[in-house]
C-alpha cells in the first residue's frame, strides 16, 4: 500500500511516493553514503543490553526497572542526568550491535518496542535540545545496524517510515532550537550533519548538511579561545567538542562538501592543547566538570588527517611518530600551564612526570570548579595528586555532592576560612530547562578570582610557574610557586598575605589507589608512588583527611587527602613532592635562614632525592615571597633577584646555580650561573 504524499513532504520527490515495502527495500540496498557508527563503550556493554531486554536500565551506576509501557515522561531517579541518558538512547546502537553479533530477533523486537514507545509518548524536544541531538545520532547509528547493514532483520516498512518521519521532526526542531553556544551546540550540529549525510532521501537533507557545516565553522571560531582551549575550560568537554567538530568535518569531506581552511586551522589549535594535556598514561585529568578519559584514538585520527607526527607520537605512547617540539606548554587565555619531563619513546614514554596548573578563569557556562591555582600531578604511569572530579550534577539527598565536588576545599589549592574562592549560592530555577521550574540549584553568584601567571621559566635543570589569585570573597591574596628540579622532584610553595586574620588550609588530594596505603608522620607522607615532605612552620598542623574522588559520573571512591592548616594573616606553606618507585628513600628538607632579607625569609635545603649518581647532592631553593627582587645571602651566595636554585655536592661544595634573567649573584670561581628568561609569553 502506498503511503500518502503530504503537502509538506518529509521525503524528496523521488521517494515521496514510495510504499512502505519499497522504502525498506531501498534503505536495505546499496546507497552512496559514508558515515561511521560511533558507539559508547560503557553504555553498550553486553550485560547492560541484556538487562534492558527485561526492562532493567542502568545509567550512572543507578539501576531502575521500568515496566512496559515505559512512562517516558517521568524520571524514576532524583538525578535528571539519569532521565537524560534514558532519552539519549545510547543503548539503541547497542541493541543493533547485539543483533549483528547473534542474529537473535529479541534485540530487533526490543529496539522497535522502545522507539515506537518513545514516538507515541514523547513530544519532540523533550528535556533539552542537546538530548534530542544525541538521540538523533543514536537512532541513526542503530538504523545502520538494523537496516542499512542488514537485509534480514525482521522489520516492516511502516515502522521504518515512522522512525524516518520522527527523525525529520527532531532534526527540524534542532535547526530552530539550537543551544546558543558551547558543547551542547557542537553535538546538536553534529546530529544535523549526520542526518543530512545518512538520510539524503529526506527533503531537507541538503539544507541540513550546508547549515550544519556553516554553523559548525562559526561555532568553532566562537567557542575556541585563541590558545586553542574550549571556552568552558573543562578538559573533558574540550575533547567532546573537538570530537564533534572533527566528526562534522569528516562527514562533510567524505561526502563531497568543501571544508574551509579556517576550520582545519582551528581544529589543529584544539589538538595542540589535547596533545599537551594528556598525561603520559594516556588519560586526561578531569579539570572542572567531566570524567577521566583517554582521547588517544581522537589524537590518532587527527594525526592521520593532518599528517602530524607529534600527534601520532602522543597517540601511540611514543611508539610511532616524532616527539613534540615543546616540553612545556602555556595556554594563557585558558590559564592552563603544563610542565613535564622530557619526551621519550616507548616504553619509557609512560614513565614521564606531568603537571597541569590551573591559573585561569572559571570558563563559560556552569561547569567551572572553584579551584584557582589547583594542579594535578602524574608520574610513572599514574596520577598521584589528583583533581577530585565532578561526581554528579544532582543536588538531591542529605549531602549536596554537587556543591562539595565543585568547592575550593575539595581541590589542590588553599582554602581560606572554609569558603569558596567564588560566591556560590542557591538560586531558583526560573524558566523551562532540564531542571523543573521551582527547584533550587547552586550557581556562581560573584566574580571569579583575579588570576595571573606572574612568572614562568623553562630549562632542563629547572622549570617554574608562579601564579597569583585574588578573590573578592576575602582580603587574602594567594600566590603559588611550582618548581620542577632536574625533571625529578617538585617544590610547591604557597604564600598567603592579608591585613586580617584567617584560617588557611592547603590540601593535596591523593588518588583512590592510596586509600589504606599511605601514612603521615612528622610532616612526611608516604603513599603509593609519591612522597611528600611538608616543612611546617610553628603553629601549622598536618593531617590526613577522609575524602572522595570521582573519575566517572555517578561513581565516587574514598581517597585520602593531605591537609596542612594554619591561622594568621601572613602564612607560608612549603611542600616537596618526590614521585618514585616506592623504594623507601625519604627526602630530607630543612629551612635555612636567609641573611639580609626583611622579615623572616627562609630558603629550603633539600637532600636525599633517591638513588643514582646525584643521589647525594643537596639542593637549596629560595624565592622572595613578596615577588619583588630581594638583596639577600643564600647559603653564602650574595644574590639580588626573585628566585635562586643552588646545587651542592655531598661535601658542601657549590656546583651550579640557576636563576632568572636580570638576577645578580656572586659565585665562587669556576661555578657558572644559568639565567633563564620567562617562557610563558605575554598574558592576555
Amino acid at each position: 500500500m502506498s503511503h500518502a504524499v503530504c503537502a509538506d513532504p518529509v521525503f524528496a520527490p523521488a521517494f515521496a511516493e514510495m510504499g512502505d515495502a519499497a522504502l525498506l527495500a531501498h534503505y536495505r540496498g546499496p546507497r552512496r553514503v559514508w558515515f561511521e557508527a560511533v558507539l559508547d563503550a560503557e553504555e553498550t556493554r553486553p550485560e547492560r543490553i541484556e538487562a534492558l531486554l527485561e526492562g532493567h536500565f542502568a545509567f550512572n551506576a543507578e539501576h531502575h526497572h521500568l515496566p512496559e509501557p515505559l512512562d517516558w515522561l517521568t524520571n524514576p531517579s532524583h538525578d535528571v542526568e539519569w532521565h537524560i541518558l534514558l532519552h539519549k538512547f545510547y543503548y539503541a546502537p547497542g541493541l543493533g550491535q547485539a543483533w549483528q553479533r547473534t542474529g537473535d530477533p529479541r534485540y530487533v523486537r526490543r529496539w522497535q518496542q522502545l522507539l515506537d514507545g518513545w514516538m507515541a509518548a514523547t513530544p519532540v524536544g523533550f528535556i533539552a535540545a542537546d538530548v534530542t541531538g544525541r538521540r538523533v545520532q543514536n537512532w541513526i547509528y542503530s538504523l545502520r545496524a538494523f537496516v542499512f547493514d542488514s537485509g534480514s532483520a525482521p522489520l516492516d516498512g511502516a515502522f521504518l517510515r515512522r522512525v524516518l518521519e520522527s527523525l525529520h521532526a527532531q532534526v527540524e526542531f534542532l535547526c530552530s532550537h539550537l543551544t546558543p553556544k558551547r558543547n551542547h551546540r557542537t553535538l546538536e550540529l553534529m546530529a544535523i550533519m549526520l542526518a543530512g549525510v545518512a538520510l539524503p532521501e529526506l527533503a531537507r537533507a541538503r539544507h541540513w548538511r550546508e547549515f550544519a557545516l556553516a554553523e559548525t565553522v562559526a561555532n568553532l571560531q566562537a567557542d575556541l579561545l585563541p590558545d586553542g582551549v574550549h571556552c568552558e575550560l573543562s578538559t573533558d568537554y574540550h575533547h567532546l567538542a573537538l570530537r564533534n567538530w572533527l566528526q562534522v568535518r569528516e562527514l562533510a569531506a567524505r561526502n563531497g562538501q568543501h571544508v574551509p581552511a579556517a576550520m582545519d586551522a582551528a581544529l589543529q589549535r584544539g589538538f595542540e592543547f589535547s596533545l599537551h594535556v594528556h598525561q603520559p598514561s594516556g588519560l586526561v585529568p578531569s579539570l572542572s566538570d567531566g570524567d577521566v578519559h583517554s582521547y588517544r584514538p581522537l589524537l590518532a585520527q587527527a594525526a592521520a588527517l593532518y599528517g602530524r607526527d607529534d600527534l601520532r607520537f602522543v597517540a601511540s605512547a611514543g611508539r610511532d611518530g616524532r616527539a613534540p617540539s615543546r616540553r612545556v606548554a602555556h595556554f594563557p587565555h585558558a590559564g592552563y600551564h603544563v610542565l613535564r619531563s622530557r619526551w621519550q619513546p616507548a616504553p619509557a614514554f609512560e614513565q614521564a612526570q606531568h603537571l597541569v596548573l590551573d591559573c585561569g578563569p572559571l570558563g563559560e557556562g556552569n561547569h567551572g570548579h572553584l579551584d584557582a591555582l589547583s594542579f594535578e600531578l602524574a608520574a610513572n604511569g599514574r596520577a598521584l595528586v589528583v583533581d577530585p572530579g565532578r561526581y554528579t550534577y544532582s543536588e538531591a539527598g542529605d549531602v549536596n555532592w554537587r556543591v562539595h565536588f565543585r568547592s575550593t576545599a575539595a581541590h589542590n589549592t588553599v582554602c581560606v576560612d572554609h569558603r569558596p574562592q567564588t560566591r556560590y549560592e542557591p538560586r531558583p530555577v526560573k524558566g523551562a530547562s532540564r531542571h523543573a521550574a521551582g527547584q533550587v540549584r547552586h550557581r556562581v553568584a560573584g566574580p571569579a578570582p583575579a588570576t595571573r601567571l606572574l612568572d614562568a621559566a623553562e630549562s632542563p635543570q629547572l622549570d617554574l610557574l608562579h601564579g597569583r589569585a585574588v578573590s573578592t570573597e576575602y582580603d587574602a591574596a594567594h600566590e603559588r610557586v611550582v618548581v620542577f628540579i632536574d625533571q625529578r622532584f617538585w617544590i610547591v610553595s604557597d604564600s598567603l598575605r592579608s591585613p586580617g586574620h584567617h584560617h588557611y588550609a592547603m590540601r593535596l588530594q591523593l588518588g583512590a589507589a592510596a586509600q589504606g596505603r599511605c601514612a603521615l608522620q612528622l610532616g612526611r607522607l608516604h603513599s603509593p608512588g609519591l612522597q611528600v615532605v611538608v616543612t611546617a612552620a610553628p603553629g601549622q598542623t598536618c593531617m590526613l583527611e577522609d575524602a572522595w574522588v570521582s573519575t566517572r559520573y555517578g561513581q565516587k571512591d574514598p581517597a585520602p587527602r593531605l591537609c596542612c592548616s594554619a591561622h594568621g594573616s601572613d602564612v607560608d606553606f612549603d611542600a616537596v613532592l618526590l614521585p618514585g618507585d616506592d623504594t623507601g628513600h625519604t627526602p630530607s628538607v630543612q629551612r635555612l635562614a636567609v641573611e639580609g632579607a626583611e622579615g623572616a625569609a627562609q630558603a629550603l635545603r633539600i637532600g636525599g632525592m633517591g638513588m643514582g649518581e646525584d643521589g647525594g647532592q643537596l639542593h637549596t631553593w629560595f624565592h622572595a615571597r613578596s615577588g619583588a627582587a630581594a638583596d639577600v645571602i643564600v647559603a653564602g651566595v650574595p644574590f639580588h633577584g626573585r628566585w635562586l636554585h643552588l646545587r651542592h655536592a655531598p661535601d658542601g661544595r657549590l656546583e651550579a646555580a640557576t636563576t632568572h634573567t636580570g638576577a645578580r649573584l656572586a659565585l665562587p670561581q669556576g661555578v657558572r650561573a644559568l639565567h633563564i628568561g620567562s617562557s610563558a609569553g605575554p598574558q592576555p
